[in-house]
């Protein structure tokens, strides 16, 4: 298949608003659609490798993950099944690749048992902030309304701050949000693709967020 592959990209990547339904897609890889390739890398790699990062020690070895991933996916194509979905497939692969690369950089991942972890415990917020018993009520305050979000979410401050929020996660948490924010997986995908449940998917994903969004009311509040 002739494709030519390159480390993923620093920053952001050009834009792919919408990849062709999964029979065609798949065809146009099969076929060395060396077009279709690049929309797939562009549309996917960025948010692969902040999964993988979740996994591994490094930004270099979370980059060699993804890009063994892609290898793996041209190696599979003619074996894929479509018993689920392109997207959810090769990101299946990826957490494969990138466990085995953790296990051999023996950094201990809390993902061999689906148990809760301490992440998924004690408060979602500061519970000064809400009324009702340990802060499960309204909000004291209604949080400011951020202004111009399309405008602020292109800042490149924000996305460090965002940047910075997810790199502070716990692995779970951070595999999750990525999952579903960034790279805008279902819930069931999710649940497929990390082998975890249906509520603990719901508490990370409630956690995660929470987190990045106190980080951004922070640095909004600060910057006016």
């Amino acid at each position: 298949m002739p494709v030519i592959f390159s480390r993923p990209r620093k920053g952001y990547a050009r834009v792919v608003t919408e990849l062709p339904p999964d029979d065609e897609l798949v065809a146009a890889l099969r076929a060395g659609d060396g077009a279709a390739f690049a929309d797939v890398l562009d549309a996917w790699s960025s948010s692969m490798l902040r999964l993988a990062r979740s996994f591994v020690s490094t930004h270099a070895t979370a980059e060699e993950v993804v890009q063994d991933t892609w290898l793996a996916v041209v190696q599979g194509l003619g074996a894929f099944e479509g018993r689920s979905s392109v997207k959810t497939w090769v990101y299946r692969i990826l957490v494969n690749t990138a466990k085995k690369r953790g296990a051999r950089e023996k950094r201990s991942v809390p993902w061999t048992s689906l148990l809760p972890g301490d992440e998924d415990h004690g408060p979602t917020v500061d519970p000064g902030l809400v009324r009702g018993p340990g802060g499960a009520g309204q909000w004291r305050e209604v949080p400011e309304a951020w202004a111009s979000p399309e405008k602020t979410a292109l800042a490149l401050e924000v996305r460090e701050v965002i940047t910075g929020a997810l790199a502070e996660l716990p692995a779970r948490q951070r595999a999750v949000i990525s999952l579903r924010d960034v790279a805008d997986h279902t819930a069931e995908e999710v649940c497929e693709i990390l082998q975890i449940t249906a509520a603990n998917q719901r508490v990370l994903l409630h956690r995660a967020r929470a987190v990045v969004r106190e980080r951004l009311a922070g640095y909004l509040g600060a910057a006016g």
